[in-house]
């Protein structure tokens, strides 16, 4: 007999699939950034990078689907894969995986684009006004994890003990800090448009629920209840003049 192939379990790893196969993605590519010489950086920068100069001068729109899985920064890889480690394979257990990407992608897109075009519109051309990284998906994934398990005990790098709602403040706090102080606009717009739009998918009153609530009232009004079987007589078709007239299938 052949010798059955065992398919991996990703729940040995502690970590859901679709945070994985972000997770590989984003270290893949920064490891080539990392790792590479400072002309094949710059030519990753030119086409792989949303700047505001590549998005709004050079139309490199791709760079907004592209950037969020470029980080440039060793420490800041570190911290996101931990982040997809302890936190996000939680949302995509409620969600499932197809929500779950899709949360990725609107969120890391919005934040991108909103970051650079913040930073095209205030003239501010220099590197920090780079949107790179999964910081926007990163920090939207905390604003839906606060919402969702508002009261849910969480240990903080398993230190500090902590609830989702406080979890997410302290998050929201800190990033007040780090770019009032640091002046990172572009950043700071990333971050807001990113966890401003977790807030509405996740929220009773986000859009998609809204749409899907009016669909349901749609189909429950177009819905009738048809009385059936017998109206007098003893037989089935006593009071009818055709068998069809008494049963629905």
């Amino acid at each position: 007999m052949r010798p059955q192939r065992r398919r991996f379990d990703f729940s040995e790893l502690k970590i859901t699939r679709g945070a994985l196969i972000i997770a590989a993605l984003e270290i893949g590519l920064s490891l080539v950034w990392l790792l590479a010489n400072a002309d094949a950086r710059l030519s990753i920068q030119h086409y792989v990078a949303a700047t505001p100069e590549n998005v709004w001068q050079h139309g490199r729109v791709w760079t907004l689907a592209t950037s969020p899985f470029l980080e440039i920064d060793f420490i800041g890889l570190i911290l996101h894969v931990m982040v997809l480690w302890m936190f996000v394979p939680t949302l995509e257990r409620f969600w499932g995986t197809p929500r779950f990407y899709r949360f990725a992608i609107i969120t890391s897109v919005v934040g991108t684009t909103i970051g650079t075009l913040v930073g095209f519109l205030i003239g501010d051309a220099t590197a920090a006004s780079a949107i790179v990284g999964l910081n926007p998906f990163i920090y939207a994934s905390i604003v839906a994890f606060g919402i969702t398990y508002a009261r849910q005990p969480v240990q903080f790098f398993g230190v500090l003990p902590l609830t989702g709602r406080q979890l997410m403040y302290g998050f929201i706090g800190f990033l007040v800090l780090f770019v009032g102080l640091q002046r990172l606009w572009a950043q700071g717009a990333a971050f807001a448009a990113a966890m401003l739009v977790a807030a509405l998918l996740v929220s009773k009153g986000s859009p998609l629920l809204a749409y899907r609530r009016w669909k349901a009232r749609r189909a429950r009004v177009q819905l009738t209840v048809l009385q059936g079987g017998q109206t007098g007589g003893s037989g089935p078709f006593s009071s009818r003049k055709k068998p069809k007239d008494d049963y629905l299938n």
